[in-house]
């Protein structure tokens, strides 16, 4: 902050002999006229008193180079969105959040799971809707969320539905992450997985995504297209045998014992 400093030095005696014979104290006002011709705004006036004379300061703020940012724009994602460049798309999404964030957030390079909280609700709205207009509400965030809340909050059975685990081809039924970015789908066909997209980066844990997913700004998420996913639902277990809550078949060893490699890449 840039200040700059008027001082007068008066003469306490000396003024009220000068300017006012009479006993009544002088107004400082008339004494603060400036040596330069222009005072610009934002002025603050404070004194110093002592035994043989008074200090006036004026001080001149200017406003603090740091401002707080504008909201970024959307138009580099609803255009790699509008020409159905998801991968290009998934990256600028990541970028927003990191910018949506906070500037620590920005001198990192990645969001702590602690700083979702300070992205404004109407922006990952806004970054939702434009994955969901332009996939047929295949993609985008509040999918996600519903896919999720459908699975208890599992994680894995979340990466599965997703398709972010592939299955391996061994005799005991197994499932392990996918490499990024060439094992993901960037194409929006019958056979993409619903919630596919956008991915969020579960290195350091599933702390940031389940914090992106549980934001207010899906809180509306859970009640949408309830019809057609039970309907899904009943699709997936029909002719199949014995099935686990997974929808996998349930080869008499537990879930949870199935191997799966912890190598989050993306």
């Amino acid at each position: 902050m840039a200040t700059n400093s008027l001082h007068y030095s008066i003469q306490h005696h000396s003024l009220i002999k000068r300017h006012h014979p009479s006993d009544t104290p002088p107004s400082t006002s008339l004494f603060l006229k400036p040596l330069t011709p222009t005072i610009h705004p934002n002025i603050t006036l404070s004194h110093t008193p002592s035994n043989s004379h008074i200090t006036f300061s004026l001080s001149q703020t200017t406003p603090s180079s740091t401002t707080s940012q504008a909201t970024p724009s959307f138009d580099l994602l609803r255009h790699h969105l509008s020409t159905k460049n998801f991968q290009q798309a998934d990256e600028e999404t990541r970028r927003l959040l990191i910018v949506l964030a906070g500037e620590a957030a920005q001198k990192r390079g990645y969001v702590f799971f602690s700083e979702v909280q300070f992205i404004p609700e109407a922006d990952l709205k806004t970054i939702d809707s434009l994955w969901r207009e332009h996939s047929d509400s295949k993609f985008g965030y509040s999918v996600q969320k519903r896919i999720l809340d459908k699975a208890n909050g599992d994680f894995t059975k979340f990466f599965i539905k997703v398709g972010w685990m592939k299955k391996l081809d061994t005799e005991v039924e197994q499932y392990n992450y996918r490499s990024f970015p060439t094992e993901f789908t960037w194409e929006l066909n019958d056979d993409t997985p619903e919630g596919h997209l956008p991915l969020t980066n579960a290195l350091r844990g599933t702390q940031l995504l389940n914090n992106v997913l549980n934001h207010p700004a899906f809180d509306d998420a859970v009640n949408n297209k309830e019809e057609q996913e039970g309907k899904d639902d009943a699709d997936e277990n029909k002719d199949n045998g014995a099935l686990t809550a997974t929808g996998l078949k349930d080869n008499s060893s537990s879930f949870s014992q199935r191997i799966f490699k912890p190598d989050y890449s993306f």
